[in-house]
């Protein structure tokens, strides 16, 4: 739809590469947002451009994304390729990524509702749905490009993620006061996910304090980027791209700073090496880090240029200033003693 709207308004949707500036790490983009095409398509009748799904597309969502680029594998090939895989990407690759509701700065789903059941938590930017004002008109499930909204036939209202909003207040019974990670984030046994809050300036943009991991990894380092920030949402889940899958798949998914993004997470700075060590390290949310210097363990080259290694030691502290983490970049290897070899 975003297509049909660029050429009908002569507009090419180009990206400005720009890997310097703090605010936008994946670039400038010089297209059209969902909000601005919605404008020229159909003025004064919806406030971004949506699309509602069948019944059949929620239930198989991945259906013909697992596939090669080129189409569908050889019969009898599993998938597998005849050649081998090899870096820097694979022929065939699945790439299944762990979409949530990216509590957007500008959420769709907020502007495109008729009865303004939708609202945005000034404290911490969630955003929720007041099921009492809900009609179930799901013009957000519309809206929304991630399709993180879901209409409850049953109840007859719109339902979305309401990002475990108890524990982010530190009202939870576990969280001691202090802000703790959502449950997606708590329980992933990947150790994936790190959640953030970062501080907000007056004017409501993000504070520059590199002290916290998210600002950090997002402003500083410029390793995380949002989905599709070309839609004008300005989505607040930000993703470290995949190595293998294919770059110009990875630039439309999260812009032009791919590349720089994906070198700089090949060949980690000291510092961004420690900052890693804290994704899943803590329920707790980690507000601020410290890093102890170790001594160096190992050294080599990647992509031509030397690269070393340091066992420094990563120290999260919660809300309240209490250290909730401490881990080194070099993991501990532990032997089981003799008489219980293969216990847990």
């Amino acid at each position: 739809m975003l297509d049909e709207a660029h050429m009908a308004a002569g507009v090419e949707p180009a990206w400005v590469e720009s890997t310097t500036d703090r605010d936008a790490p994946y670039g400038t983009y010089g297209g059209l947002t969902i909000f601005e095409a919605a404008a020229r398509e159909q003025p004064q009748q919806q406030q971004a451009l949506g699309y509602l799904p069948a019944d059949d597309e929620w239930r198989a969502p991945n259906i013909f994304e697992d596939v090669t680029p080129a189409g569908r594998p050889a019969p009898g090939s599993l998938g597998l390729e005849a050649g081998g895989a090899a870096l820097p990407e694979h022929t065939a690759w699945f790439f299944y990524l762990q979409r949530l509701c990216n509590h957007c700065t500008y959420p769709a789903c907020l502007a495109a509702c008729p009865r303004k059941a939708i609202y945005k938590r000034p404290e911490d930017g969630v955003v929720l749905i007041d099921q009492e004002r809900c009609r179930g008109y799901r013009k957000c499930v519309e809206a929304c490009p991630y399709k993180k909204s879901m209409y409850r036939p049953t109840t007859r209202v719109s339902e979305k993620c309401v990002a475990c909003y108890p524990r982010l207040e530190g009202t939870d019974p576990a969280s001691d006061g202090v802000p703790m990670e959502t449950r997606c984030m708590a329980a992933c046994p990947g150790r994936i996910r790190l959640q953030g809050l970062v501080p907000i300036a007056a004017d409501g943009s993000w504070a520059d304090d590199p002290q916290n991991p998210v600002t950090f990894l997002v402003r500083h380092e410029q390793v995380a980027l949002p989905l599709y920030p070309q839609f004008g949402t300005e989505p607040n889940g930000f993703y470290i791209p995949p190595r293998w899958a294919p770059r110009p798949y990875l630039r439309q998914m999260f812009g032009p700073g791919v590349d720089a993004a994906i070198a700089r997470y090949r060949a980690p700075s000291r510092q961004l090496l420690a900052v890693l060590q804290l994704f899943r390290a803590s329920q707790k949310v980690i507000f601020r880090f410290e890093i102890e210097e170790g001594p160096k363990v190992f050294e080599t080259e990647i992509d031509g240029k030397p690269w070393a290694m340091y066992d420094d030691t990563v120290i999260g502290f919660d809300k309240k200033g209490r250290e909730v983490a401490r881990l080194s970049v070099e993991e501990p290897v532990h032997e089981r003693p003799a008489p219980h070899p293969n216990s847990i």
